[in-house]
């Protein structure tokens, strides 16, 4: 736990460094919507007046205080910030925390529609293949897994969005609505992007399972199963496939952790109003850097807490490992 924080610490560290220390001025930018360029007094001013004069240590440490605290801060007057306050996003003058609240439940359910698909597809096809290894449908399933994962991510989804939705109408046009207001637009406006995320990540994680099974149909307590009178369909789903699962947990573990810290272009392709479409609009001039430290910190956040998990799923799977 102490090492999880740690690295959450060393992110958030890293993250205000690399964008408190470049190029981007906020101040420049607030100087310039206020009526045009100012004078070098008048931008050291708004400079002193957002506290960006104080050097880098007294702004982190004003920062991790408004984790914690509420603080006002100063952007074209000054603002109230309640904590957890990760700052006043330079676009929309409010605070980022609610924005984040906001835009999360939209990134959440790509991801988690995403990943049951994938999994579902992935475990299954690779669990067949590894049962009929050598046959025509083990290579016939391994040769298109590697065709589709050869095809770059950005190439699938926008030739998918181009023919499915805009030429042939198969699937309805794409966004987010909220669950509560209706289920089925919910689902309708993200069953694109799921599908294509599941063809984009199903192929590897079929290869994945159909190697660990066939790694697990090969240990000496398979044939001591076999040699017992066990079925066939018992022997590879009762113990192969319990035996692949607990790998397989690692890598969908933090795949998932990887889609909730946000799936940048899928996002914006499919025009989803999350945080990885958040994230790149903040990109701007200046550069949003509060909307981009609050998604850092909690990528960072998102990818230690599937480790832990993942370490904790494992005792569960697998007798064997014992957590200190």
């Amino acid at each position: 736990m102490m090492t999880a924080f740690l690295v959450v610490v060393l992110v958030s560290m890293v993250t205000f460094t690399l964008f408190f220390k470049g190029p981007s001025d906020p101040a420049s930018a607030l100087c310039e919507e206020t009526g045009g360029r100012c004078t070098a007094a008048e931008l050291n001013s708004i400079r002193e007046q957002m506290g960006l004069n104080d050097g880098l240590v007294v702004n982190y440490s004003r920062f991790v205080k408004g984790l914690f605290v509420d603080r006002e801060m100063y952007y074209q007057g000054e603002q109230m910030c309640e904590a957890p306050c990760f700052g006043i996003s330079y676009g929309s003058r409010q605070p980022v925390t609610p924005q984040f609240v906001e835009k999360w439940p939209a990134t959440v359910s790509l991801a988690v529609g995403a990943v049951l698909l994938y999994v579902i597809i992935g475990m299954t096809l690779g669990s067949l293949a590894a049962r009929f290894r050598g046959s025509f449908f083990d290579r016939a399933v391994v040769g298109v897994a590697t065709v589709i994962t050869a095809v770059p991510y950005y190439v699938l989804a926008l030739v998918a969005w181009i023919v499915l939705v805009l030429q042939l109408s198969i699937f309805p046009e794409t966004g987010y609505h909220p669950f509560t207001d209706s289920p089925v637009l919910w689902a309708s406006g993200l069953l694109l992007p799921w599908v294509v995320l599941a063809f984009a990540y199903a192929p590897a994680n079929m290869r994945y399972m159909r190697g660990y099974m066939v790694e697990s149909l090969g240990e000496d307590y398979i044939r001591t199963a076999r040699a017992k009178g066990m079925s066939q369909q018992g022997v590879v789903f009762k113990h192969g496939l319990r035996a692949a699962i607990v790998p397989m947990t690692t890598i969908v573990g933090l795949e998932f952790a990887v889609l909730l810290a946000g799936t940048v272009f899928t996002e914006f392709l499919f025009e989803i109003d999350g945080i990885g479409w958040w994230s790149i609009n903040s990109l701007g001039n200046p550069i949003d850097f509060p909307v981009l430290n609050i998604t850092g910190t909690a990528a960072a956040v998102l990818i230690v807490l599937g480790n832990l998990i993942v370490d904790l799923l494992y005792a569960v799977l697998d007798p064997r490992v014992r957590l200190a």
